[in-house]
């Protein structure tokens, strides 16, 4: 080869080596001018996309992001914000005999695992869980486990049972205010109380972020509830019932039947004592209907001086048909010493004299002829005389028999009572200052004003002088009623009942409560009347809620009754 062919090789060698550089450089380039292009075009539309959402207000990737994160059904707080239902991620026990495919259900006996479950959980029943294995039917064997539950069962190496994870209710509080909330049935579906009432509110997915409030105080509800308890252990009551409420606004402050539930076990337990005896249980409810006589009379002029005396000194006779008092009082008795002795011959002569049309209209005007006003769903409806009323049905409504209402209307009544003569309708909702109703005027003030030292003069000097709480200025007035029964009243099953207010120089609140069926025992000395069981309940309620709801004891003050005293004589009364 000669040096010409050398040198011509060598320059072609070099110019296809130009050109393929040139070619690399110019993909390169191509390449980046395409992927910043692309990341443009991106940039592009995520600016655009801000830009549109931005006018626009609508963001549904972040709304779907809250939506997941909310919890599937609200709370329930008291008015406090405690909470006292909410829900949250549980595990679950389910049974899944086909686990193996088409091996044996279990690795070892029925038996042998019922056995080991039962260790874990002793309250289960063995015959009844190990029938339940062997049958071979999915399901639940139990809700609610604990995370160190499944480990302790996971560990028992039986693929059988499984862990699901489940959205579950849960009742911090325990059994605390069971009627008011309700439960969850293992359906997922509200029964009872406020989780029905506020059932849509909590499922909604634009209102279930914020906590239903109830009205309740949850440090209230406790104190009434323990109260309770102890007044039916004392007296060895069939059950108990109460209501605190506040008398200018209508909203319960607590609301307690006994015996009581737990909805946190409400799936296991016997549910036979679900019955709510504040608002669905109607009862005769005896002397705590003679105020709202005596307040009806003297608002109609009939009873205008407390100082008049009425015969008391024998059975009142109304045709074939005797009106008797529990105790001899004397030949006669004025008002205040009737209420203080609670004379069932002097309230239905005031009765007598005031009239069936007036006292009727009195009674309606309470609600006493309509199921009570409350949002639980279970309201019972009173047993109220239609018609005109006769003679001696207005005499024997006077002081408590012949009418049944629950608890609750007669919580409704002594707020109007004791509040100005305004009866307002109850709420278990927490209520803002602008919301509070108006209400309809059942008595005049002035009426109310006597009422207020009427039934404190009852705590001072009669048959509530067990509820007089040191300091608090507590009224109020006793009531045993006999329960009716298949052959008429029963003398040995009775209705105990104190209604009271706080404090009576300026009421705040109304305190009820009630006890079915109590027993003479010797820790209500021998007695089964109010005096002795009822009332003592009011008296240890008050002083441990009134610190909390910002009354203090104040010795240095009390409602005037220097007018009233005078003229009441001693004695005792139911």
């Amino acid at each position: 080869m000669t040096s010409l062919t050398v040198s011509t090789a060598i320059s072609t060698g070099r110019v296809q080596l130009v050109n393929v550089r040139q070619q690399s450089l110019l993909t390169a380039k191509l390449r980046l001018f395409f992927v910043t292009a692309v990341f443009a075009f991106i940039g592009v539309v995520a600016l655009v996309r801000i830009a549109w959402l931005g006018f626009s207000g609508d963001a549904p990737g972040q709304q779907t992001l809250d939506e997941a994160m909310l919890p599937p059904r609200g709370e329930i707080v008291d008015r406090n914000g405690v909470p006292l239902a909410r829900a949250f991620p549980a595990y679950a026990l389910w049974y899944n005999p086909k686990a193996l495919g088409g091996g044996p259900a279990l690795v070892k006996s029925p038996a042998e695992v019922a056995a080991a479950l039962v260790r874990i959980f002793p309250d289960e029943d063995l015959a009844k869980l190990t029938a339940r294995l062997a049958a071979g039917k999915p399901g639940y064997l139990r809700r609610r486990i604990l995370p160190e539950d499944a480990n302790r069962i996971h560990a028992l190496g039986e693929p059988a049972l499984e862990f699901p994870r489940e959205n579950e209710r849960y009742y911090p509080q325990g059994s605390m205010a069971a009627y008011v909330l309700g439960y969850i049935d293992p359906d997922g579906k509200p029964q009872l109380g406020m989780e029905q009432v506020f059932n849509r509110q909590l499922v909604d997915p634009a209102t279930r972020a914020t906590p239903a409030v109830l009205s309740l105080d949850s440090r209230v509800q406790g104190a009434l509830e323990d109260e309770l308890m102890r007044g039916m252990q004392l007296s060895e009551a069939k059950g108990a019932a109460g209501i605190v409420l506040d008398v200018d606004t209508g909203e319960v402050l607590a609301l307690a039947s006994l015996p009581s539930f737990d909805p946190n076990l409400v799936d296991r337990d016997n549910v036979g004592n679900i019955f709510n005896r504040v608002t669905n249980k109607v009862y005769e409810l005896g002397s705590v209907i003679k105020p709202i006589t005596i307040a009806s009379a003297i608002e109609a002029g009939v009873v205008t001086d407390m100082a008049k005396r009425y015969p008391s000194g024998a059975p009142l006779t109304i045709g074939k048909f005797q009106i008797h008092d529990s105790h001899s009082f004397g030949a006669s008795l004025n008002v205040p010493e009737a209420l203080i002795h609670s004379s069932n011959i002097v309230t239905a002569q005031v009765a007598d004299q005031l009239g069936g049309v007036r006292l009727k209209a009195t009674m309606a005007a309470l609600g006493f002829n309509e199921r009570p006003f409350i949002e639980l769903p279970a309201k019972g409806f009173p047993i109220w005389p239609r018609g005109d009323w006769a003679r001696l049905t207005t005499m024997t409504v006077s002081y408590g028999h012949g009418v049944a209402v629950t608890p609750l209307h007669l919580a409704t009544a002594y707020a109007a009572m004791v509040n100005g003569g305004i009866w307002r309708p109850s709420t278990l909702r927490k209520l803002a200052p602008g919301e509070v109703p108006a209400g309809r005027r059942v008595w005049s003030a002035a009426t109310s004003a006597r009422m207020r030292q009427l039934l404190r003069m009852i705590v001072v000097d009669g048959t509530g002088r067990s509820a007089n709480a040191g300091g608090f200025r507590v009224g109020g007035k006793t009531g045993t009623a006999e329960m009716p029964g298949a052959h008429g009243y029963q003398k040995t099953a009775v209705i105990s009942t104190f209604a009271a207010a706080f404090p009576m120089d300026r009421p705040r609140f109304v305190v009820i409560a009630m006890l079915e069926q109590p027993q003479p025992t010797a820790a209500t000395s021998g007695q089964r009347t109010a005096a002795w069981n009822a009332a003592p309940v009011v008296g240890r309620v008050v002083p441990r809620i009134g610190p909390l709801l910002g009354i203090m004891p104040d010795a240095t003050r009390d409602i005037d009754i220097s007018e009233l005293s005078p003229l009441v004589g001693n004695g005792e009364g139911e």
